[in-house]
């Protein structure tokens, strides 16, 4: 259940991040409201997964490594940014990085 939850805790985050580019700054109030909504919510989701347990440097680096990874790939899609080859390899690299942190844990 606390992978769930740190899944859940990733998309929230993600979907946030998204709204908060669609915002175009507030400007849009229903994509601000969705960012401010979808931050408390992964934060309320990664208190729970720390508070079960899961080691705060494995629950933060997955956390933040998916959620660059996710967004990265999904500003692409949605709103036609940039994702060049150098960037991609910076995303692997995270995303190494997170699992060794997983592994040493």
């Amino acid at each position: 259940m606390t992978w769930v939850l740190l899944g859940l805790a990733v998309v929230a985050e993600v979907a946030a991040t998204l709204s908060l580019r669609a915002s175009e700054g507030f400007r849009v109030r229903r994509f601000g409201a969705a960012a401010v909504t979808g931050y408390v919510l992964a934060f309320v989701l990664l208190g729970q997964v720390l508070a079960r347990g899961l080691p705060v440097g494995v629950a933060y680096g997955v956390w933040a490594a998916c959620g660059v990874a996710l967004t990265a790939l999904l500003g692409r899609v949605l709103f036609a940014e940039p994702l060049t080859l150098p960037m991609l390899a910076g995303v692997v690299l995270i995303a190494g990085g997170v699992l060794m942190v997983q592994a040493g844990a």
